[in-house]
């Protein structure tokens, strides 16, 4: 499933095609994707202007001139694609030509700007909703997230006092979304090892009884930042599904220092560990016993 870096990276390539432009026509060529479309989907977003498009964890947010706001979300092999009209550019690298097979184009966006945007989704896990922009702080999908991990709000103090007293591991309580949102199996996996700690560690060892963080919690925000800002510049990894808005891939998988490399050297200088396997709440977790703690 994409993580943060690769809906960032969507967003970053639809961004500048929809922010501004008007739904000129709305295509759903089935009525359902996870969820059932709304009632009057494609009447309620034909001929509204997107003010903006923003990302909330790893759903994607686009203001409507009417007050609705469309929240998308990838799912498993949720993409969108980009062509712009004959003879039409736009400066960036997302925009080219997208493969013709449009079996799985369940909804099509053709806007003002001259683009033509595509949501394809083989498997159906991708999900797309309308909700008032006064009510979205109370929208299920998203009133329990915690902080976005490259906001402000996110720093060693809000960490270490989230996990404080858990008595489960720091993984697991990376991946929670209400502790922060947005991560996923992949980046905490690579945030963990740059930050010398054990995915097995209980995640309370973060901080004092308090709640007050350890060198611990301030390493590990720092290297959270680092690899999701990491990730982003490399257009997000792409292992199965992932594709930007252009079709091309995301280059952060040849980055990878632990995830999927069981067997290798660990990366970090002077250790002389080799990255393991062990799988934690069903996920695979890759990491080096030797030098994270």
């Amino acid at each position: 499933m994409p993580e943060l870096p690769e809906v960032e990276t969507v967003r970053r390539g639809l961004a500048p095609v929809m922010e501004g432009a008007r739904f000129v026509e709305v295509v759903a060529n089935r009525g359902d994707l996870r969820w059932p479309l709304p009632k009057d989907f494609v009447q309620r977003l034909q001929g509204q202007t997107v003010s903006g498009l923003g990302r909330r964890a790893k759903y994607l947010l686009a203001d409507l001139s009417s007050g609705d706001v469309l929240v998308m979300h990838l799912g498993m092999s949720g993409s969108f694609r980009v062509a712009l009209k004959q003879g039409e550019t736009v400066a960036g690298n997302y925009y080219h030509d997208r493969s013709k097979d449009t079996a799985h184009d369940h909804v099509v966006f053709r806007m003002s700007s001259g683009a033509t945007i595509r949501f394809n989704d083989p498997r159906r896990f991708g999900s797309m909703k309308l909700v008032p922009r006064a009510a979205l702080d109370q929208e299920p999908l998203l009133r329990a997230l915690g902080p976005e991990p490259l906001g402000n709000e996110f720093d060693a103090a809000m960490l270490a006092a989230a996990c404080r007293g858990k008595n489960t591991s720091l993984k697991a309580a990376l991946l929670d979304q209400t502790v922060v949102a947005g991560l996923g199996n992949i980046y905490v996996c690579e945030a963990l090892n740059r930050a010398l700690l054990s995915p097995k560690r209980k995640a309370s060892t973060i901080a004092d009884r308090r709640g007050v963080p350890n060198d611990r919690a301030m390493r590990l925000v720092d290297t959270i930042k680092t690899v999701l800002k990491d990730a982003i510049e490399a257009g997000g990894s792409s292992l199965r599904d992932h594709r930007r808005p252009d079709g091309s891939l995301g280059d952060f998988q040849h980055n990878f220092r632990v995830y999927d490399r069981e067997g290798e050297p660990c990366p970090t200088v002077g250790c002389k560990g080799t990255i393991k396997r062990i799988v934690q709440n069903g996920r695979s977790t890759f990491f080096c016993p030797v030098c994270q703690k």
